[in-house]
This record gives C-alpha cells, sequence and structure tokens, in this order.
C-alpha cells in the first residue's frame, strides 16, 4: 500500500502578480487576495500563506500585508488568530452599508449628486496629480490623516470627507472646482443626508474602512504624480458609492 502523503503545513505558493508602485500596494494585495477568495481559489476554511509567505509572492513588505490582511477583515472574509494563522471564513464580503434604510426622496437626491461627482471629480483629481504644489500635498496629507481620525473616534467624519475632496479641488489651482463643490457643500456627502434614525451603526465603521482605503488609493496616485490613476481612483471610489446607494433605489 502506498505511504499516504504527509499533510501539508504551508499553503501552496499563490498565482498573483508582483506589485508596481502605482497606487496603493496594501489595496492592490488585497484586491488580489479578495478576487482568490470570491473565486474560491482560497476556499473557506483555508489558511491564507503566512506573512512571509505574501511577502514573497507579492514583493511588498509585511507593513503592506498586515495593511491588507487588516483590510480583509474589515470586509469579513477572513479572521486572524495567534499561533493559528489567518482563516477565510467567507467566500464573499459581508455587506457594509452606511444605512439601515433611506427615505426615497432622499436616495433621488444623493444618486443625483453623485452623478455630477462622477463627471467632475475624476478630472480634478488628474488636475491634482499634475498641478499639486507643497502646500497642497500638506492639506491633502492632512485632510486624510483627519479623516482617518474620526473614523477611528466612531464619528460618521461627514465634516472630514468633505474637507479631503475639497483639498483635491483646490489642488487643480482652477478656481471653478473648489466653488463647484463648495456649491454642494456637505449635501456632497451622501451620509450627511441621513437621518440619525437610519444609520446603521452597526456597520458603519466597516463601511468608512472601505471608504478610507478608496481614500488612500487616491492620495497615493495623486501624490505619486499619476493623472490616469489619479483618475480611475477617483471614480472607482464614487462608483461604489453610487452602486451603494442604488441598492436603497431597488428596494425601495
Amino acid at each position: 500500500m502506498a505511504a499516504k502523503p504527509a499533510p501539508r503545513t504551508e499553503p501552496a505558493p499563490l498565482n498573483v502578480k508582483k506589485l508596481t508602485r502605482e497606487g496603493s500596494l496594501s489595496m492592490n494585495v488585497a484586491d488580489q487576495l479578495e478576487g482568490l477568495i470570491t473565486a474560491g481559489t482560497i476556499a473557506v476554511g483555508e489558511k491564507l500563506p503566512t506573512e512571509s509567505g505574501l511577502c514573497d509572492s507579492f514583493g511588498v513588505s509585511r507593513t503592506v500585508i498586515r495593511e491588507a490582511v487588516a483590510h480583509l477583515k474589515s470586509l469579513g472574509l477572513v479572521e486572524a488568530r495567534r499561533g493559528v494563522g489567518t482563516t477565510v471564513i467567507r467566500a464573499a464580503p459581508a455587506e457594509a452599508m452606511p444605512a439601515k434604510r433611506i427615505r426615497p426622496t432622499t436616495v433621488e437626491d444623493i444618486l443625483h449628486v453623485i452623478e455630477l461627482r462622477l463627471n467632475l471629480e475624476p478630472a480634478a483629481a488628474a488636475l491634482a496629480a499634475e498641478r499639486f504644489e507643497a502646500d497642497d500635498e500638506t492639506r491633502l496629507r492632512d485632510t486624510h490623516a483627519a479623516f482617518v481620525k474620526a473614523r477611528q473616534q466612531r464619528s460618521q467624519a461627514r465634516n472630514e470627507d468633505f474637507e479631503f475632496h475639497h483639498a483635491i479641488a483646490r489642488a487643480t489651482h482652477n478656481p471653478f472646482f473648489p466653488q463647484a463643490l463648495e456649491q454642494l457643500n456637505l449635501s456632497a456627502i451622501p451620509r450627511s443626508k441621513l437621518a440619525t434614525s437610519e444609520v446603521n451603526t452597526d456597520s458603519t465603521s466597516t463601511y468608512l474602512k472601505r471608504v478610507e482605503a478608496e481614500h488612500q488609493d487616491v492620495l497615493d496616485a495623486i501624490l505619486s504624480r499619476q493623472p490616469d490613476a489619479a483618475r480611475a481612483a477617483m471614480a472607482r471610489h464614487l462608483e461604489r458609492a453610487r452602486e451603494t446607494y442604488q441598492q436603497f433605489k431597488e428596494k425601495g
């Protein structure tokens, strides 16, 4: 009788792409791992490769891997246990909705504003990547850091969200971009239109972590002076918002 093969203690190497310096490295890693999980390549109950194994596969630092795994945890896809490793616990991201319900007229307003922003802000992000100066860089970093801090303090981070987008508009050095956002003011941020009773407090943290990661993608592309990547990152950010709020219209 043939001997049984020895049990595998280390997951097989992943078929992933080495990363370039374009966009957020941690989000690139997280996106590839999420794709492998949702496709079933890494099944529920299986472990991710070790931290060092992931570093080798993607060609990135441990910090990048830790940030990527933290993002997967925020989506409810994996859990990490000391001495055990990181295990896949879901085949699809947990739903992270900003609200329990939204009045139909409010949904319409939100979608109209997002439509306007989709035709304005990706272009602003591309111009910002070409034109930002030293004071713009400081403002962009500061407003992003303020958003992160507000999220960590379990705030809705509405003002901080607006200020980040406004900083990008200012970095275009075309005064009409920030003026357009100023006309919208906080109504540019969909969460500002939600009544307290509509807010989904259980998933707000997960939802805002996703927003934070998308902001980081936009910021990285701008500060690395990659206009096309900045345009694409902003478009993805706003498209995800539109898809999220479109679900409330379909439920209604």
